[in-house]
């Protein structure tokens, strides 16, 4: 495998399994505000997406403006849940330890959650040692996720040309921005069939995470 210069990692569904919960807990507040959503709509609807970018849909859909005080109300429930039933992705610890080491320290994670929230789920995963301050939120920049924003600026902060950065995403929406950042993609689909990649050319889908610690610890095919 050509050595890669930095590492990026998508958060929620790559280094921790959050989408359930916090869908979970979207699901139910947009119930009480009178849209009658299910859990597989509310799935394709939300997942690698920032809940305000469906402001639109949102509004139409319960009546409501989509307030600041609604917002963080969800935010509350859903950091609860979080604190309470976190578990990190299996595999997800050795393979970012095996990425540190491969690029010498260079990996970021790069998220379309709030910051505050993907540093508490990083810190509840055991892998703050690991990013320290790199970590980006699509909500710190200009354009979220399925835009390269937040790829980009992480490559800028790690001094890395993108061309030279390995991005690891779960959903089609984050998959587009590493693609669209110019980075390679591999993704991740623990459940299914990896389908939601059709039509991207993502370089790779894995399975489960060992296979990025196994790819990124392997020496180079000449010296085997």
């Amino acid at each position: 495998m050509a050595k890669f210069e930095a590492v990026l990692f998508d958060c929620d569904g790559v280094l921790v399994d959050s989408e359930p919960i916090t869908n979970g807990v979207l699901r139910q507040m947009l119930n009480e505000a009178g849209w009658a959503l299910g859990q597989a709509e509310c799935e394709r609807i939300f997942i690698g997406k920032a809940v305000r970018d469906e402001r639109v849909r949102i509004e139409a859909e319960t009546g409501r403006p989509l307030t600041d005080h609604w917002m963080r109300a969800f935010y509350t429930r859903r950091d609860q849940r979080l604190r309470a039933e976190l578990q990190t992705v299996q595999g997800a610890l050795d393979a970012v330890i095996a990425a540190h080491g491969h690029t010498a320290g260079r990996i970021a994670c790069a998220s379309g959650a709030d910051r505050p929230k993907v540093v508490m789920q990083i810190g509840m995963a055991g892998m703050a040692p690991y990013f320290e301050d790199r970590i980006f939120s699509g909500h710190d920049q200009p354009r979220s996720k399925p835009h390269p924003d937040v790829y980009l600026a992480a490559a800028a902060h790690l001094g890395v040309d993108p061309a030279r950065c390995l991005v690891i995403e779960d959903t089609a929406t984050g998959a587009q921005a590493g693609l669209a950042a110019g980075a390679t993609v591999w993704g991740y689909c623990q459940h299914g069939d990896g389908r939601a990649f059709e039509g991207l050319p993502v370089a790779r889908v894995m399975r489960h995470m060992a296979e990025l610690a196994q790819a990124l610890t392997l020496p180079p095919p000449g010296l085997r």
